[in-house]
């Protein structure tokens, strides 16, 4: 059971995709326009067309991955794999169906196995904004992929 685990911590400012459906975006850059100084503070990323917006309409400097029907929600997961994201925000809609659902199952599962903090609505990215970790390091536990993978070749 030793190192089964590695400590990973969050900095002080906190690298954060944003993302939306179609159907959200325009509650997505209102809560960006609402949340403003807080998240001027922070490094952003985003899938295409949400990005564009919220420079855009929100006034706020985001690097644009592409749009997530084209890749860009499978991006964004590669990010999170590579230690570059911490915290998502995806303002998705339950109530359409997506060509790229896939994608976004694959996205909220990276995140879950990386241990990422995940809004997938306002109230739940209200909490998060707010919580006292926004202004603070974070510490977090992963499974170690490195022992893991050592023990799975060793056993086979």
């Amino acid at each position: 059971m030793k190192n089964e685990y590695v400590t990973f911590t969050i900095g002080k400012k906190k690298n954060i995709a944003l993302i939306a459906h179609d159907n959200e975006k325009p509650k997505l850059i209102q809560w960006c326009k609402d949340n403003y100084d807080i998240l001027k503070q922070h490094n952003l990323y985003g899938t295409g067309t949400t990005s564009r917006l919220i420079a855009d309409k929100a006034g706020l400097c985001i690097k644009g991955y592409n749009s997530g029907p084209l890749g860009g929600d499978q991006q964004i997961g590669a990010k999170i794999v590579e230690g570059v994201i911490d915290f998502v925000v995806f303002f998705s809609d339950p109530l359409t169906a997506q060509p790229h659902d896939p994608d976004v199952k694959a996205l909220m599962r990276i995140a879950q196995v990386y241990d990422i903090p995940m809004a997938v609505n306002k109230a739940t990215a209200d909490f998060m904004i707010k919580s006292v970790y926004m202004d603070s390091e974070y510490d977090h536990e992963v499974i170690n992929f490195n022992k893991n993978v050592q023990d799975r070749a060793e056993s086979m």
